[in-house]
């Protein structure tokens, strides 16, 4: 090739990418002042930026992307460890952080309003009136704002009010509500096909609600997540995947693990036929403790989760 012609290739090439506004690692290295080492280590180690691939391999980066990077950069400036900006950043995306204060508030005082008209729902036991103001959450928010910023919260201030008259009763009410509602998405998503995930909760770590609304937001089009019940042994997974033969087994926790958990991980991951990952607020504890190790950190936030979850499906996310 001429120079001539690589130059107009090269020109090509270049207004290509413009058109498609997807950048090569070493312009948003530019653009961004972050390294590609870096920029490599924030999208494998921690999951923070999913770039597009080219069918050789190389990484090309949207707008989106790189406002991302410039968010996470932010963050580590200011301090925060980058194995906790990609649950600031799911918080934000939903709470619209980027806005001004004022707003921000609004949206807070928008949630702490629909979460009253659920608990006055359920201080009368309205079980219609329930259902009318939940249908009216899901048409206003989408589904991890729902769950993780209106409706968890509240379940979890009953949970934890328990010491006073009534307060059981309402949040037996609400739990059995809302586990309903969260089992009949999960049918609605329920695959039986190959290529599923397998989701397990690590045995009184975690509330069975909890996990069902842990199946929905790791679920997406490309990858069905199926729940396994409450209670499943951890020591009986290993047979369970080799019937099934998902395409990944995720154990879903809220409790930071000790030693002895950790050890236990580490033998039925060598033992699997499928990879192994951690969920839940475990998942946000246990980075370190598991690095180096075969088992992978989803997080705890909502799109977070998936994100990461597809990525290491992929081979795009260290273990």
């Amino acid at each position: 090739m001429t120079e001539s012609a690589r130059a107009a290739a090269t020109l090509l090439s270049s207004e290509h990418l413009k058109r498609e506004e997807l950048f090569p690692i070493r312009e948003v290295s530019r653009l961004t002042g972050v390294n590609p080492v870096t920029l490599r280590a924030w999208e494998r180690r921690y999951g923070l930026i999913q770039p597009t691939r080219t069918e050789s391999g190389h990484r090309l980066y949207s707008m989106a992307d790189v406002e991302s990077v410039r968010s996470i950069l932010a963050w580590t400036e200011r301090g925060v460890a980058v194995s906790k900006v990609g649950s600031i950043l799911s918080r934000s995306a939903a709470t619209k952080a980027s806005a001004p204060i004022e707003q921000q508030e609004a949206v807070a005082g928008e949630w702490g309003e629909w979460q009253a008209q659920v608990q006055r729902a359920v201080s009368n036991f309205d079980e219609n009136r329930l259902d009318q103001v939940y249908g009216q959450i899901f048409s206003t928010y989408p589904l991890p704002v729902v769950f993780q910023d209106v409706l968890l919260p509240l379940w979890q201030q009953l949970l934890l009010s328990q010491d006073d008259f009534g307060q059981t009763s309402e949040w037996l009410f609400l739990d059995s509500f809302l586990r309903a509602r969260v089992l009949q998405r999960l049918q609605l998503g329920r695959s039986q096909a190959e290529g599923r995930v397998l989701l397990a909760a690590v045995p009184g770590q975690c509330r069975e609600l909890e996990l069902m609304i842990a199946g929905l937001l790791l679920s997406s089009e490309q990858v069905p997540v199926n729940v396994l019940s409450i209670g499943q042994p951890l020591d009986e997974l290993t047979l369970v995947c080799e019937k099934v033969r998902p395409r990944a087994l995720v154990l879903y926790s809220n409790v930071p693990p000790n030693a002895s958990l950790l050890k236990q991980l580490g033998k039925l991951a060598m033992s699997l036929d499928c990879p192994l990952a951690m969920a839940g607020e475990a998942a946000e504890f246990s980075q370190e403790g598991l690095r180096g190790s075969p088992i992978a950190c989803l997080g705890n936030a909502g799109k977070l989760m998936q994100r990461r979850l597809l990525q290491f499906l992929d081979g795009h996310l260290d273990t």
